[in-house]
């Protein structure tokens, strides 16, 4: 029974203080006065009652009413009703303050102006919340006032305070308060279920579905949330809405309501709240930047975006919007049903309240369904000590990743709900019954919407009736004012009553109750049902059962295996068990099967079975959670302590010394954890015992209470506690603290233990975790008391202070005693017991050091079992391991070559290693876990830069046991790795091992990649301002300038400041000859060019005139260079510096090819027609017909028109667009007259002139030339079959598109160029040439190649004398998604059995090859243009991609000189370098082209070149491993010569002129070229053995589908040595002759597929030839000469051979001959697929396509040694300098002994034979390989009487050799010599 009402509280304006700023309110009377003792009267309430202020208002408003609710200092909630109206205030006072100063334009009746009024409010104190109840009491108060009722306040108010309603048992209870009133007061049946009206439903209507439960998820994970309303009644009724939803969970924190204006400053509180406030603040709300504000007016939640909520798990969050959406909105469901049912109506607000609630009342149970298994229950008496284990709760439901629950069960509610729920035996309600009964039902109905609604429904129903138990009774009968009462004129203010009535009223009320017997209530408690187990529903759900039983099958014989000692057999398993142990099912039946193997409490095993276990179980501890970690301790915690091994006599070592790396050891949460659940086990044990004593109890009864529960077991002994003896509950009380006390002892050992490391000399504790931060780990509430005085004290007077051991034994019992404290607290030890505790621990410690003294003593001399070693990969000079080797398994992918198969041979893969990160590559090296294959090495690596993806896999285990987490390193190489990661190796490792491997793939800048910081210490990279966007001309040269004068070292200085000329200016002469190159020139001030600016002197324009480019165009005739850089008047083109600033354009060379007549004044305008400013310049000329090659970017818009604009036609204004156009078509007639049959027709374009001069004289295969251009034209536009108005003056329009993919040499539709005439022409059926009519149509001078896009809709003018062939062509767009696609085809990442995935269909789908196509289609096609004596300018896209492709295959396909290496070399220098294709960018070098991704138009560019190269295989002085070679580091960065975007770029880093002494290390090479020139001196790797070229060949390559190959450098990889394009890499393991000593080999050779170097392992006839020659040569005391000097005698010698032999050619001459036919394709196209063998292979790698010649196809035998005898030379040719020299032995304790030392500066080698006179050769230095000549010192064992300096070294790449000579003098010449023939070198 309780009180409706503790306090009547008359509140009204304080006029005493109207003049300080807002009005106060005041207390004019309280009812009573005296307060009550259980419950005080709560201060500040006048703030409630207007929180808005106190204000005067000029209008009598309506009343109203509000409930506010104030919590006091004991968290108790009072319910404060506030019943506000409004009296005027009398005249005579002053009308100063108030607010709202609203003019009255009109007169009321009611009213007079001007007249203000006071609110006063009536208020109603109560602990209980009756809303409706207190709105009526203190309606009926206002109405007898207002209407004068004849009822007597006094007694009203009295009646009020006196009356008393019962709390909850559901009765009713009419009350009536002496004014002909009646009211039936319903009390909730249960009141341990909040009571909420409508208001839930409210809530819901109000804001929404999704809206709320973000508010609701907020209020659970303690954010703070703020209603926003104009009505104070609905922020009272939204914040009781939450707290309903949150039930069970009561809310903890501040909760308010209606916050008053005065106390907004709440709301900056730093912990959680609800609170409500008036929306007229809002705009107050802009700084709270962590509240959430629901605005329940508008319907809107804002949630600040710092915030982040943790949501709803699926499938809750679902099934609860679901659940909500059916109650809210049944009809939904039936919305769309054409014959709805007619009965579907939601219900009403009151019975939707409670089925909301009933909504949120299952999630509950959901989310804590089997919560109290995880209960643990510590102390039964004298009261119930109870403590939830979280980590067991979350790992039982499988929910340990849930952030969402994580915070929930972290919070103050939950701590609550434990605290009140927790115990055992208590009173039940609706929650609990749904827990542990309905938890089955609500599985099973998921899903089903007709059986939740059912079950809500029911649910709803209780709820209804346990706030509404009895049917409503319309008995009410309340008195209201009359309408309109509250506006009369004449109002009398409210009257003052008498205090004493009211206190006699209530005085009478209180004696009477004193002297009525007490009510007593009747608690119905009960023990608390515990619901289903969680481990049984998860494994319905299917959540544990992560591994397979067979997994499991794996577990239990690998331990069975190690417990019967068979070793071999457990070994074999081993791997498949460390990797199933990654599972949790795994980890239980570990620990369930090595509990099985413990007897009495003590395990011991020998050497390997302890060695074995131990590393099961720290690979058990390693791959868990941090949260699942406690539940594997735990369960290896009785395990640590039982295993052990005897290590001599009287020693054993326990398991737990081995495994205490884990951090889980020093987590005080586990430990709690640990402690309590001992506790409750030997709890539960005690009273199962107390109560087994009674004899009277059946077997059945006596397992059936041997089966319950500990929380069972309580609650049966708190319902026994009051019928117990006071000696017995003594007796139990003690008890249960002994078995707290002797547990602590027990975990002091325990800690001890695991915590004390076994080397404790060490000094090293609790890996990184710092002791003192230890406690914040622990969820527990309770205050260390005593640690901090009792635990510091006695380890002070503790006996040992051993200065090796003190700190660790000191942290350690801190650790413990800080343990123990904290515990023992909890449990209700007494502090005598917690005293005895702490004086014992630095004992017991002390001994635990002593023991482990002995055990880490004698562990030394048993190792642990090792794993396979790590095998270390060969690395470059300069090469360094950013990681050392992550020991894993390198799995097969795709490709079916590495597993065996179908080609043969044991599976290469799976292989066990490791891989390694270096600053240049990713390198897995190991051996195959095949036995069969175990004996090899398996090599797999791609350079860093060339990393393209990563993925991480999950990969099925070999054994099928279990899957492994893994990576997938795909490389634009065309490699991938798949690798797991071994068990030892922590997550943290490998993604530190990502990271470095993206900050490697893309730096910052490119000075930081691997051609640059190879052979450096590591130096900071100064950071370079950000570049501007379009930086202008002045700051481009002012850091040209800087970067130019610091990388080359330039002295000259200018002080003065730079101004940039004008165009003009720069344009003007400064000598006679307009565009003459000067060196020599004066620095002028004011046009200060890059020439100066580099260097001061002439060796700057010298470079320039130098650089390949130059060269080139001197030996095309393109520009003459003499000394004075002069140039002849008659020649048609010339070298302009018009760009040597860069200025003109940026991605251009300095020096550019422009014809004769064109100023460089004009170029900056023609520049600007052109996208990137990139104007048509000249790169190759036709040196018989004179037609040139020009390249340019494609047209800008606007250029297009202006480009087919009349040349004559009248300009009406002449624009500067009209200048431009003019400026250009000027430059392309410039460009048609240069050619001398165009000039001399006087500039008309007919074919006339042509014929005359060149068609005459010109021979058949010319003329059979012509008919090609229309059928390549034809195929390149493809042409529609009826041609449309465009082509009537001569139709030069068509498309690529029509040639597609099978694109044939036919004619079906008329192409409408002047190259076919206008007449459609028919080829004769052989395809001979047309009508000789067809010869003498006119043809274009110029012919442009543009992409179609940007010509369309401009129209050829008829007397323009160039013709534009507008093409459809793939962009860089296409290249990266073909390349992409091409990679995935070539190495697939899986095997597929999708024959939708083939592999030929994966190729055709990638779209590689059509784009080949393509290229080749129109390369040929401008081969045959520039072949008849056109011009062609190719102008597509921005000039540096498919610009560049077709220029240089046009130029490769028409010149033989750039079939040569040498010529290869500059066409890639001048076309891809020099003319600024973007290599960083489109490599994605650095992180700031990361994004753009990897497009490789280089790469695309090789491949045709291989294309071409197959079908004409010796017509390439290179072969085809060159162009792999190129294409493997064009990606790599090993070199400097790829990086960068143009030649501007280079200059600024000073990477243009480099000079070739800065070389520190001769092996660190910046440029590929000059690698290649070094290589190729040693080995024929990169030459081709059929180059035998025909002079002039023009090649016209098959370009269709059908004759292009896969490169095979995309799918062929060779797994014994990796990628063969490091030749120091895979050549350094050659073996090594020291000493005349050399390994013996044996002949038999087995080739793997994909693992052996084919080349290598069997090298073709003329490599086998080569090397038996070197052999004899070695034999007979020959050094061997180069292979190039060898090739090219042999080549003489077979020429003449063949001009002796006339007609009868031997194939090897023919092969050989460079006189051989001109139709060569059709018979050497194929010759290579049917090739064994490959290329010369000496000591280095190359192609097997390379090989056109069968094994004897070269010489025979007889002319082998015929060739020998014939260049045979005697042994003085070769001796340059010989003498006797003392040379010390390789080995570390060799002798000294005397050689003769022979000099050879023809073959660069330094021999020594045994004497002068001995001919066979002992052992040779190779010259290239030495670095350094020194003079050294005497060691050990030196020649004696010798002098110091005449000791030497000699250092070369792979050891160093010492020399002694006689004398100094001697030693000095040798040093000479030798580093004279270094230098000659």
């Amino acid at each position: 029974m309780a009180r409706l009402a503790d306090y009547f509280v008359l509140v009204g304006y304080d006029h005493d203080k109207r003049g300080s700023g807002d009005g106060q309110g005041r207390i004019i009377q309280r009812f009573p006065e005296k307060e009550w003792e259980d419950n005080p009267f709560p201060q500040g309430i006048q703030l409630f009652c207007q929180p808005s202020g106190w204000h005067l208002v000029l209008e009598r408003k309506s009343p109203n009413f509000f409930v506010a609710v104030l919590t006091d200092i004991n968290s108790e909630r009072h319910y404060c009703a506030c019943f506000t109206f409004w009296e005027a205030v009398e005249s005579s006072q002053p009308q100063k303050n108030h607010t709202n100063d609203v003019d009255d334009e009109e007169d009321s009746k009611f009213v007079q102006a001007p007249q203000l009024f006071a609110p006063k409010s009536l208020v109603l104190v109560s602990q209980l919340d009756h809303t409706e109840v207190f709105r009526n009491c203190l309606g009926l108060i206002y109405t007898i006032y207002i209407d004068s009722l004849n009822f007597p306040l006094e007694s009203v108010i009295g009646n009020l305070l006196t009356c008393i309603i019962p709390i909850t048992g559901g009765s009713q209870r009419t009350i009536s308060l002496g004014a002909g009133d009646r009211q039936v007061i319903q009390t909730p049946v249960n009141d341990a279920l909040p009571v909420s009206g409508c208001s839930v439903a409210l809530l819901l209507k109000q804001l929404g579905i999704n809206n709320v439960l973000e508010l609701f998820c907020a209020a659970l994970t303690e954010h703070k949330i703020l209603f926003l309303s104009s009505s104070y009644q609905r922020l009272t009724e939204a914040c009781r809405a939450l707290l309903a939803l949150m039930f069970p969970l009561k809310y903890s924190f501040t909760y308010i309501p209606i916050l008053p204006a005065q106390l907004l400053e709440v709301l900056s509180s730093p912990t959680p709240f609800i609170i409500g406030i008036h929306s007229s603040f809002r705009a107050e709300m802009q700084d709270l930047l962590d509240v959430i504000v629901a605005d329940l007016d508008g319907g809107t939640v804002l949630i600040p975006e710092c915030i982040h909520i943790s949501v709803l798990p699926e499938p809750h969050l679902l099934q609860t919007q679901t659940a909500l959406s059916m109650v809210l909105d049944p009809e939904l469901e039936y919305a769309d049903y054409a014959f709805p049912p007619s009965s579907m109506s939601a219900s009403s607000m009151k019975f939707q309240d409670k089925e909301i609630r009933a909504v949120f009342l299952r999630l509950f149970a959901q989310l804590f369904q089997g919560y109290r298994w995880c209960l643990q229950i510590i102390r039964i008496h004298p009261e119930p000590v109870i403590r939830f284990h979280k980590v067991a709760f979350l790992a039982q439901r499988g929910l340990l990743d849930v952030d969402f629950l994580t915070k929930v069960l972290e919070g103050m509610a939950f701590a609550r709900f434990v605290s009140e729920r927790g115990s055992p035996y208590r009173p039940c309600d609706l929650f609990d019954e749904l827990v542990a009964n309905e938890i089955e039902r609500i599985r099973s109905e998921e899903g089903n919407a007709q059986k939740v609604l059912k079950h809500v429904k029911e649910i709803s129903e209780q709820l209804h009736r346990n706030e509404n138990p009895y049917p409503a009774v319309a008995m009410h009968k309340i008195q209201k004012p009359k309408e309109g009462s509250h506006l009369r004129v004449q109002q009398n203010t409210f009257p003052h009553l008498d205090e004493g009535t009211v206190q006699w009223i209530v005085d009478q009320a209180t004696a009477k109750l004193k002297n009525a017997p007490p009510a007593v209530k009747a608690e119905m408690k009960c023990m608390v049902p515990m619901g289903p187990p969680s481990a049984t529903m998860i494994d319905q759900n299917g959540i544990v059962l992560a591994n397979s039983a067979r997994r499991l099958e794996v577990v239990r014989n690998c331990i069975t295996y190690i417990f019967e000692n068979k070793i071999l057999e457990a070994k074999k398993l081993l791997p498949a068990m460390l990797r199933a142990l990654k599972g949790r099912a795994a980890r239980q039946c570990l620990t369930q099967e090595l509990n099985s193997h413990v007897l009495q409490n003590r395990a011991v095993l020998d050497n390997q079975q302890f060695d074995y276990i131990v590393r099961m179980m720290n690979c058990a501890l390693q791959d868990c959670t941090p949260l699942d970690e406690h539940l594997v301790a735990a369960a290896l915690l009785p395990l640590v302590t039982a295993f052990c091994r005897k290590l001599g006599s009287g020693v054993t070592q326990f398991a737990y010394s081995c495994i205490q790396e884990h951090l889980v050891w020093t987590n005080l949460q586990f430990w709690e954890a640990m402690f309590y659940s001992d506790v409750q086990n030997h709890i539960r044990a005690l009273y199962l015992e107390v109560d087994g004593d009674h004899p009277s109890e059946t077997g059945c009864d006596s397992i059936k209470k041997q089966q319950r529960s500990a929380l069972e077991v309580a609650a049966e002994q708190l319902r026994m506690w009051p019928t117990r003896s006071k000696e017995k509950q003594q007796e139990l009380i003690d008890k249960e603290e002994s078995i707290v006390y002797s547990q602590a002892i027990h975990y002091g050992n325990r800690l001890t233990y695991l915590l004390l490391p076994l080397d404790t000399s060490k000094n090293r504790l609790l890996r990184s975790t710092a002791v003192g931060d230890l406690e914040s780990v622990s969820n527990s509430f309770v205050t260390n008391s005593i640690a901090g005085s009792v635990a510091e004290s006695y380890d002070t007077e503790s006996g040992f202070e051993d200065a090796e051991t003190s700190d660790v034994a000191n942290s350690v019992v801190r650790f413990i005693n800080r343990f123990v404290d904290k515990v023992c607290t909890e449990s209700g030890v007494s502090n005598d017991h917690l005293k005895a505790l702490h004086a014992n621990l630095p004992d017991i410690v002390q001994m635990h050091i002593e023991t482990l003294d002995a055990v880490h003593r004698e562990s030394k001399r048993h190792p642990p079992i090792q794993k396979p070693k790590l095998l270390r990969p060969a690395l470059l000079v300069g090469e360094e391991l950013v990681m050392e080797g992550l020991r894993v398994n390198l799995v097969p992918d795709g490709r079916e070559e590495s597993v065996g198969g179908s080609l043969g041979g044991p599976p290469i893969l799976p292989a066990e290693g490791a891989i390694f990160l270096t600053t240049y590559r990713i390198i897995f090296k190991g051996a195959p876990i095949e036995t069969l294959a175990g004996e090899q090495t398996v090599i797999r690596s791609f350079p860093v830069a060339s990393f393209a993806k990563e993925k991480k896999i999950n990969q099925q285990s070999r054994t099928d046991q279990d899957s492994q987490d893994g990576l997938q390193l795909r490389s634009s190489t065309f490699q991938l790795m798949k690798i797991t990661f071994d068990e030892e190796v922590a997550s943290e490792l490998v993604e530190i091992f990502r990271k470095h491997i993206h900050k490697l793939r893309y730096p910052q800048y490119v000075q930081s990649t691997f051609a640059f910081t190879v052979g450096q210490s590591p130096k900071q990279v100064v950071e370079s301002k950000q570049k501007e966007k379009n930086p202008s001309l002045r700051t481009m040269s002012k850091n040209i300038m800087k970067n130019a004068k610091k990388t080359i070292g330039r002295q000259y200085v200018t002080r003065k400041k730079y101004t940039p000329p004008t165009w003009d200016q720069r344009a003007t002469p400064h000598g006679d000859n307009l565009d003459q190159i000067s060196v020599s020139e004066e620095i002028e001030q004011s046009a200060l060019t890059l020439s100066t600016t580099i260097r001061s002197d002439k060796s700057t324009m010298s470079h320039m005139v130098e650089r390949a480019c130059c060269r080139d165009y001197q030996r095309l005739g393109l520009g003459t260079l003499s000394n004075s850089l002069t140039r002849s008047k008659n020649e048609p083109f010339r070298i302009t510096t018009v760009n040597r600033m860069y200025s003109v354009c940026r991605s251009y060379p300095s020096l550019l090819i422009i014809p004769q007549t064109i100023q460089d004044s004009t170029m900056q305008r023609i520049s600007r027609c052109y996208r990137q400013n990139r104007f048509p310049v000249v790169c190759w000329r036709n040196s018989r017909t004179k037609a040139v090659l020009l390249r340019s970017a494609g047209l800008h818009g606007k250029s297009v028109v202006g480009l087919f604009k009349s040349q004559n036609a009248p300009a009406a204004d002449p624009s500067q667009t009209d200048s431009t156009s003019l400026a250009q078509e000027k430059y392309l007639q410039a460009v048609i007259n240069s050619m001398p049959h165009y000039a001399d027709t006087g500039g008309r374009n007919t074919l006339s002139g042509f014929t005359s001069a060149h068609m005459n004289s010109s021979d058949s295969s010319d003329k059979q030339r012509q008919p090609k251009i229309s059928v390549l034209m034809k195929q390149v536009m493809g042409g529609k079959e009826e041609m449309t108005n465009t082509f009537s003056r001569g139709g030069k329009w068509g498309s690529m598109r029509g040639s597609g993919r099978l694109s044939a040499y036919s004619l079906n539709s008329d192409v409408g160029l002047r190259l076919a005439g206008k007449d459609t022409l028919s080829p004769q059926a052989n395809g001979g040439p047309l009508d000789s009519h067809y010869l003498r149509q006119p043809r274009a001078g110029l012919y442009i190649i543009g992409e179609k896009s940007q010509l369309k809709g401009a129209k050829q003018d008829p007397s323009q004398q160039w013709e534009v062939v507008p093409i459809d062509i793939f962009d860089a767009r296409h290249v990266k998604t073909s390349f992409k696609k091409l990679m995935k085809a070539c190495v697939p990442s899986s095997a597929s059995t999708d024959p939708n995935q083939s592999y030929y269909r994966s190729l055709e789908e990638s779209d590689w090859l059509s784009q080949l196509h393509k290229l080749l289609q129109v390369s040929v096609l401008v081969v045959e243009l520039l072949d008849n004596g056109s011009s062609v300018l190719i102008s597509l896209e921005d000039g540096w991609d498919v610009t560049t492709q077709v220029v240089s295959l046009v130029q490769l396909l028409s010149d033989q000189h750039y079939r040569t290496l040498e010529g290869f070399r500059l066409l890639v220098e001048k076309e891809w370098l020099s003319f600024g294709h973007r290599f960083s960018h489109r490599g994605a070098q650095t992180m700031a082209s990361q994004s753009s991704g990897f497009t490789p138009v280089f790469l695309q560019f090789l491949d045709c070149v291989h294309q071409i190269h197959l079908q004409f295989p010796m017509e390439f002085e290179f072969s085809l491993h060159y162009l792999k070679f190129l294409a493997y580091h064009y990606v790599s960065n090993r070199f400097r010569t790829f990086l960068l975007d143009s030649d501007h770029e280079r200059i600024e880093l000073g990477l243009m002129y480099e000079e070739k002494g800065e070389r520190k290390n001769q092996h660190a090479y910046k440029s590929v070229w000059d690698y290649i020139d070094r290589l190729s001196k040693k080995t024929p790797v990169f030459f081709n053995y059929l180059y035998a070229p025909e002079d002039g060949e023009v090649l016209r390559p098959y370009g269709n589908i059908s004759n292009l190959k896969v490169w095979d450098y995309y799918t062929h990889e060779t797994l014994s040595e990796g990628p063969p394009y490091d030749w120091e890499l895979v050549y350094s393991r050659r073996e090594q002759v020291d000493d005349g000593e050399r390994a013996p080999r044996t002949q038999r050779k087995i080739v793997w597929p994909c693992y052996d170097n084919q080349n290598k392992t069997e090298p073709d006839a003329i490599s086998k030839l080569l090397e038996e020659m070197q052999s004899l040569e070695s034999e007979l005391g020959q050094v061997p000469d180069k292979w190039k000097e060898t090739w090219d005698k042999i080549k003489t010698t077979q020429r003449t051979e063949s001009k002796q032999e006339g007609k009868h050619l031997s194939s090897s001459s023919l092969l050989m001959s460079s006189s051989l036919s001109h139709h060569r394709r059709s018979q050497c196209v194929y010759l290579h697929e049917a090739a064994v063998g490959s290329t010369l292979n000496l000591s280095l790698d190359t192609d097997s396509s390379t090989t056109s010649t069968p094994s004897s196809g070269v010489m025979g035998r007889k002319s082998t040694s015929t060739l020998y005898s014939q260049f045979q030379t005697s042994e003085s040719e070769h001796r340059s300098y010989e003498g006797i020299l003392y040379k010390r032995g390789g080995a570390l304790l060799k002798a000294w002994k005397p050689r003769w030392f022979v000099l050879d500066k023809t073959k660069h080698q330094l021999r020594y034979y045994d004497s002068k006179s001995d001919t066979d050769v002992k052992g040779l230095v190779d010259l290239t390989e030495v670095e350094s000549v020194t003079l050294g010192t005497a060691t050990l064992g030196a020649p004696k009487n010798i002098e110091d300096k005449a000791f030497f070294d000699l250092k070369t790449t792979k050891r160093v050799y010492n020399f002694c000579a006689q004398d100094s003098q001697s030693a000095q010449q040798w040093i000479d010599k030798i580093q004279s023939c270094l230098s000659d070198a």
